[in-house]
């Protein structure tokens, strides 16, 4: 599913217009955005958490070289889901 379909279910399912679910799902994505920009967490109860997460600076490899370079720590997104998505799923 890509973000048209989900649009097109949420309208659907919400019974409003196409143009009104694309809003709140664009809403919906840029809350979590910066919430998580913030290092902030959003819990939908039941779905899951999204969180910021720490990786550390490590070295790797050149795959095409082999030479080895520095990787920088950074910041990523992470999530976790909840239990009923779990169930829901298996």
């Amino acid at each position: 599913m890509n973000k048209t379909d989900l649009i097109e279910h949420i309208a659907k399912t919400a019974d409003i217009s196409k143009a009104a679910s694309s809003r709140a799902l664009d809403a919906i994505i840029g809350a979590v955005k910066t919430t998580l920009k913030k290092n902030g967490t959003v819990t939908l109860v039941g779905f899951g958490t999204f969180s910021v997460g720490k990786r550390a600076a490590r070295t790797g490899r050149n795959p095409r070289t082999g030479e080895a370079i520095k990787i920088k720590a950074a910041k990523v997104p992470k999530f976790k889901p909840g239990k009923a998505l779990k169930d829901a799923v298996n």
